[in-house]
């Protein structure tokens, strides 16, 4: 009786959803991946000039998938950094593709082409739903291990924070962009 009013079994709880929350995000991160070859090779069939970017998504992609994404990961913030960068870097990549794309108006409309693009554009919107429900799962979990009586428990039993999402330049992305209407080209 007396673990019940220690948040043992909030730890438990949170824990699993945390879990379960950040196998989601891998989920749909996979789903990009699985994406990745097959737009690829429609690119190449349009525009094989454009190889150091299609080799860039291949090199990045491949860095993804070399990276053991196990359920530990999440208790290990170093780690838990190194894969969500290599996660950006393999978005940065596929922004990249999507903007040379522009120059190849035949691939725009290519059937294909559009059906992979909203694919992809489907999945980033699932990452992000999915990247959401994790925030939210840790938070949770992190009140849980910080607050009385449960930080007693927490400590007893080893339970730390776990790692979240951040945004690795927050100065930068909090300047207002800069539109300029009178571009004279």
């Amino acid at each position: 009786m007396l673990l019940t009013g220690c948040g043992y079994n909030t730890f438990q709880t949170t824990d699993e959803q945390v879990k379960a929350d950040w196998a989601e995000v891998l989920n749909q991160y996979q789903r990009r991946a699985d994406l990745i070859p097959n737009l690829v090779a429609t690119v190449q069939g349009y525009a094989s000039q454009e190889k150091e970017v299609l080799t860039k998504i291949t090199e990045a992609r491949s860095r993804v998938g070399s990276m053991q994404a196990t359920p530990e990961l999440i208790n290990d913030p170093e780690d838990f950094k190194k894969y969500f960068a290599a996660q950006n870097e393999l978005k940065g990549s596929l922004s990249r593709l999507m903007v040379v794309s522009e120059n190849y108006p035949a691939l725009k409309s290519d059937q294909n082409f559009r059906d992979l693009s909203a694919q992809l554009e489907g999945t980033e919107n699932r990452i992000t739903v999915a990247r959401n429900r994790y925030i939210k799962a840790v938070q949770e979990y992190n009140l849980a291990v910080r607050t009385f009586p449960n930080n007693i428990t927490a400590m007893l039993f080893g339970y730390k924070q776990k790692a979240n999402f951040t945004v690795e330049n927050e100065a930068e992305i909090a300047k207002p962009p800069t539109v300029n209407f009178n571009n004279s080209k």
